[in-house]
This record gives C-alpha cells, sequence and structure tokens, in this order.
C-alpha cells in the first residue's frame, strides 16, 4: 500500500527541492534552522552525504494545519533505524516549513 502524499510533499520524499519548496522556506532540524532554498538544498545534500540514509515514509496525517509524515529513516548515524516525524506547513502549493522531530 502507498501512501498518498500532497503533491510538494511527494516531490520532497522524490528530491525534487526546487519543486516543492518555497523561495523563502525554512526547515528546522538537528537543532539548526535552515532558511532559504539555497540553503534547503545544501542542507539536504550535506545530510545525505553525512549519514548516507534513506527515507520511507510510513504514515501521513493533517494535524493542526500540518500534514504530519511519520518516516522510517535508515542509514550511518546511531540508532538506525528509526522513526521520525517530519512537519510540513504548505502554502499556495509550496512547502513553507518543515520541522523534523
Amino acid at each position: 500500500m502507498s501512501l498518498e502524499l500532497p503533491k510538494p510533499i511527494a516531490a520532497f520524499f522524490e528530491g525534487s527541492l526546487a519543486e516543492c519548496f518555497a523561495e523563502d522556506a525554512v526547515v528546522r532540524d538537528e537543532g539548526q534552522t535552515i532558511e532559504g532554498l539555497a540553503a534547503i538544498q545544501q542542507w539536504k545534500a550535506e545530510t545525505k552525504r553525512k549519514y548516507q540514509h534513506t527515507i520511507k515514509p510510513l504514515d501521513c496525517a493533517e494535524k493542526d494545519g500540518k500534514t504530519v509524515v511519520t518516516c522510517r529513516l535508515t542509514g550511518n548515524f546511531p540508532g538506525s533505524p528509526l522513526d521520525l516525524r517530519f512537519i510540513f506547513s504548505v502554502e499556495a502549493g509550496k512547502i513553507a516549513s518543515l520541522e523534523i522531530h
């Protein structure tokens, strides 16, 4: 069974960052705040290189106007595999913010 994810969120998991993020989007991950599309693209590349991880979306739910996608991350980090929540705020068809917990 595959999840039905909103288009910009599906694009995020497919790696199409320029398609899915607003130019002024914000990402919060590992205690960092990453602002703007160029910085987000750099963050994504560095994270992939550092952890060599894969992300598998497991569940998707709407909560307080945000889309919460629970994912299993498997890679080169302590505690792998690990389930994390990706909390997306989408505005005008683009991801405005993403928090990873």
